[in-house]
């Protein structure tokens, strides 16, 4: 059997809804039907997808490494099927964003969205893949971030501004973990853990590396997207860093690291100003939106004097936005 849309978006189903009784009734099929279609789902995998009890079910950890893959290609269907319906109603007026994964993006699509204007988004972990489709013009703007000491490939002829200089990157653990009773962590605290990264993200990897041995840390590794990060965390299996506008949650914390010992610079890339301009300060407003919704990162903010608001207005006498542009 080969796996289709359908078997993603029902596994999909029965994670969210934690029970096979629930997903079937949210796709509209019987419930036996469901449980076999899952059957014949796992069997083409190899292995169980989720543990049966009598509570519901739970993914297995081969189910939380399908289920991170299969939501965004989801995601991806969702985008390919919108927008051919758009073309084919005649629709011309579109807003084509990028972006890596950001907690403002829904603030920043609902900002952005009017009549007539239906922005488009394509997500990837690589920034250096967004960019490369700017420069091609197979989007309009991309928004992603620059792990410090691994800088993007940028293309010529795009024109960049900066939304924040340095992002402290926080770290996210389980609710349980010693660490978690106290607002800062040091990466010592967490030498005994596995760390999982995601090494399809430009740069992470060689950022988190960095990072431990510069504390003489050499942790056991995991690798994952993720989702599946944030699911190995509220089991207890991993330690994961994130970003600081990350919420906590009943079965998982997110911290500062002490001495804030790794950084990303957020930036918008596109062909030319007015494009950035057009769509910049309805990030600016999302992103501070976000930062305000986490605790821990407000707390960051306040503590180093900065205030969790956007930057305005672009004069004719100069900007105190950061902006520069690649020459062809």
């Amino acid at each position: 059997m080969e796996l289709e849309v359908r078997h993603l978006r029902a596994l999909c189903a029965i994670a969210d809804g934690g029970s096979l009784h629930r997903a079937a009734r949210q796709l509209g099929v019987s419930q036996p039907a469901l449980s076999t279609q899952l059957s014949r789902i796992e069997q083409a995998l190899g292995g169980p997808l989720f543990v049966r009890e009598r509570t519901g079910c739970r993914p297995t950890p081969l189910g939380r490494s399908v289920l991170g893959r299969a939501r965004p290609l989801l995601a991806d269907m969702s985008t390919l099927v919108r927008e051919a319906r758009a073309a084919a109603a005649g629709a011309d007026s579109r807003l084509r964003i990028g972006s890596t994964a950001s907690r403002a993006l829904a603030g920043w699509l609902r900002r952005l969205r009017r009549p007539g204007l239906e922005p488009t988004l394509q997500m990837d972990v690589s920034a250096n893949a967004l960019l490369r489709r700017v420069a091609e013009g197979q989007l309009d703007v991309a928004f992603v971030h620059e792990v410090e000491g691994s800088a993007l490939h940028v293309p010529d002829g795009l024109r960049l501004r900066v939304l924040v200089e340095r992002e402290p990157q926080f770290v996210m653990l389980p609710a349980d973990h010693p660490a978690a009773a106290r607002p800062v962590v040091r990466l010592a605290d967490l030498a005994d853990d596995r760390w999982m990264v995601d090494p399809t993200v430009d740069g992470e990897w060689d950022g988190v590396h960095r990072m431990l041995r510069a504390v003489g840390l050499n942790p056991r590794v995991l690798h994952g997207d993720y989702h599946t990060a944030a699911s190995l965390v509220a089991t207890g299996e991993v330690v994961t860093v994130c970003q600081p506008s990350s919420q906590t949650r009943p079965d998982m914390a997110v911290r500062r690291l002490y001495g804030d010992p790794l950084g990303v610079r957020l930036l918008m890339a596109a062909r030319t100003r007015a494009e950035l301009d057009a769509v910049f300060p309805a990030l600016e407003d999302a992103y501070w939106e976000a930062a305000r919704q986490s605790t821990a990162y407000r707390e960051w903010l306040e503590g180093a004097g900065i205030r969790m608001l956007p930057r305005r207005p672009v004069t004719a006498a100069g900007t105190d936005r950061v902006e520069f542009v690649r020459a062809r």
